[in-house]
């Protein structure tokens, strides 16, 4: 599910992802690109890059601004552990980032994040995360 854009509207918390744009791929990988309409206040596109993937273990991919947005899923006893972070030690405009509280905001848009991935896999038996 983590690895198909077609379904990042469906799971985001934060309500800010919209829709993938034409030409991002139905599957994600390693060093693949894709791009979606997005709205915070206004819309706006972004384009993000696959730069962690570990079949069914990890993904996390980046923009413009380094910025990573990672998930780590971790198989456990009852089913997976799924643990989402917003990386941005390497990224640009960390100062902006914390005078506008975002590192605060993403933490509550990650539960959400987390809630909604959990009912979408629940009620999917078939759906893998």
């Amino acid at each position: 599910m983590l690895a198909d854009p077609a379904q990042h509207p469906a799971i985001d918390g934060s309500g800010s992802v919209r829709h993938q744009r034409p030409g991002t791929p139905a599957r994600l990988s390693l060093g693949a690109t894709f791009a979606m309409d997005m709205r915070i206040g206004m819309p706006y596109r972004i384009t993000n890059e696959v730069v962690e993937f570990e079949e069914n273990r990890k993904i996390g991919w980046r923009h413009w601004a380094h910025n990573v947005w990672r998930y780590e899923l971790e198989p456990v006893e009852s089913g997976t552990r799924v643990r989402e972070t917003f990386d941005y030690t390497d990224g640009r405009g960390q100062l902006f980032l914390r005078l506008t509280g975002t590192p605060r905001k993403n933490q509550e848009s990650i539960e959400k994040t987390l809630g909604r991935l959990a009912e979408l896999c629940e009620s999917s038996p078939a759906a893998s995360a």
